[in-house]
């Protein structure tokens, strides 16, 4: 019986270890179960990291590759600019030197170098037009598209220097348009060729009608425009002489003195020309001398310059050109044909008169140096208020000149003689005088010379008159 009890504690026992072991083993494999899950679950986490990360690293690629693809097209699209804007600048460049090769042409005037430098003009400014056109077609495309705004800006600038070159040719045309109408008529002036035309236009002033043939009202006005040109030079070289302080008596001493050839008595003369600035007539006297310079060798047909004959060798053609010369040039500013004919017959009456009125020491005094004496010498005629006054009384005596000549029968002028009676039928005073007082006075020089033209006209003689002696 003991026995069996101890072995039923016993087996009590065993059963209570195989329960322990038992609980054991399935706690062992709960846990093997849990080990496994968690490890199915880590393996899980990792490959869905992974494929996060493939994906990422995917849609990495996808955008660096677009960034590329813009890069790259932003770099094209400034190649593209910089060659644009390139190739303006170019255009721009040459536009300039064209621009001033056309300036150069226009002086000394050069019509094929003209034409050239006109083609080379437009040439660019066609090139222009087209870089306009091309950068209007790529601005228009998506490439280009954020960038047209710029560009424009930049491009505005050199259009409008484009059109304002544009302009510029335009007003450079008209003045080249101006200028060969005005060489034309020079020239046809310096041949004494050309047929005229009546209702030329010179330097923008308006022609007047000129008779179809020479009249004695046109030998009037030409005498009076003589008249009031000398009488303007010579109150501007007096108003000279009386700035550089000049002794006027004496000057007119002196001018008197070497001009007369009729009154010998030397002491005489400077009494009477000493009454003459006493009385503030000084420019009578100055007027004369200049008039005298002015009027040596108005009998020859070009003033004694050259042999020429043809006023003897073929009178009417002579006539004809003369008076041609004479319309041509009747509207011309003097200063204007002398820069653009300096040489031409007038350019060395010019020339010639200039160096016989103004002694080198009166240039000297006058002006401090001689400067515009030496220009006149090398061929050129000064650009000065003083010489452009001479030009102007130097055109009023060829006028006059030409008209004379154009005449059939030509008109004789005449010049009252120092102490000669006073005729009032051939002589004018420059100074009022009273009637009753005129017939006891003389000359006492004369002042300009009178015409005598065939049909019994006398265009009177000026003098300055003073009362006889004794």
């Amino acid at each position: 019986m003991a026995n069996k009890v101890s072995n039923f504690s016993d087996l009590i026992q065993r059963m209570t270890a195989s329960s322990c072991l038992l609980h054991s083993i399935s706690a062992i494999a709960c846990d093997i179960e849990d080990s496994n899950s968690d490890k199915n679950k880590e393996e899980e986490d990792h490959d869905e990291e992974e494929e996060e990360y493939e994906i990422a690293q995917n849609h990495f690629n996808v955008n660096w590759d677009g960034a590329k693809d813009e890069d790259s097209a932003a770099k094209e699209r400034v190649v593209e600019l910089e060659t644009l804007m390139g190739q303006v600048f170019d255009a721009v460049s040459a536009v300039k030197r064209a621009y001033v090769i056309q300036q150069e042409a226009h002086c000394p005037w050069d019509p094929d170098k003209m034409r050239a430098a006109d083609m080379a003009v437009v040439a660019e400014l066609r090139r222009l037009g087209m870089l306009r056109e091309r950068y209007r077609r790529s601005s228009g495309g998506g490439r280009m598209r954020p960038s047209a705004a710029t560009l424009r800006e930049v491009v505005a600038p050199y259009e409008a220097a484009l059109e304002e070159l544009k302009t510029e040719v335009k007003a450079k045309q008209a003045e080249v348009d101006r200028l060969g109408e005005k060489l034309k008529t020079a020239t046809s002036f310096n041949a004494g060729r050309s047929k005229g035309k009546s209702n030329r236009r010179v330097s923008g002033s308006s022609t007047n009608q000129v008779a179809a043939a020479p009249a004695v009202e046109l030998l009037e006005e030409a005498m009076s425009l003589v008249k009031e040109a000398s009488k303007s030079f010579t109150s501007l070289l007096l108003s000279l002489m009386r700035s550089a302080h000049l002794d006027i008596a004496a000057a007119v001493r002196s001018i008197e003195t070497a001009s007369t050839t009729t009154m010998n008595n030397h002491t005489a003369a400077t009494t009477f020309m000493d009454s003459i600035v006493g009385a503030n007539h000084a420019k009578y006297a100055l007027e004369s001398y200049v008039n005298r310079k002015m009027f040596q060798g108005f009998d020859h047909e070009t003033f004694y310059m050259d042999g020429s004959l043809s006023s003897i060798l073929n009178p009417g053609q002579h006539r004809i050109d003369c008076f041609t010369q004479y319309r041509d040039m009747k509207a011309m500013d003097p200063v204007e044909l002398l820069g653009i004919l300096p040489t031409c017959r007038f350019g060395n009456f010019c020339f010639k008169k200039y160096l016989s009125i103004i002694h080198p020491k009166m240039e000297e005094s006058l002006f401090g140096d001689l400067e515009q004496r030496r220009q006149v010498l090398d061929g050129h005629h000064p650009r000065s208020q003083f010489y452009g006054e001479f030009s102007r009384l130097a055109k009023a005596v060829w006028l006059l000149h030409l008209l004379e000549f154009s005449f059939d029968p030509p008109p004789t002028h005449f010049e009252a003689s120092k102490g000669a009676d006073f005729h009032s039928l051939y002589m004018e005073s420059v100074v009022r005088i009273s009637g009753n007082g005129k017939g006891s006075m003389v000359v006492g020089f004369p002042v300009s010379p009178g015409f005598k033209i065939g049909n019994g006209t006398i265009i009177k003689a000026r003098v300055y008159l003073v009362p006889k002696n004794g």
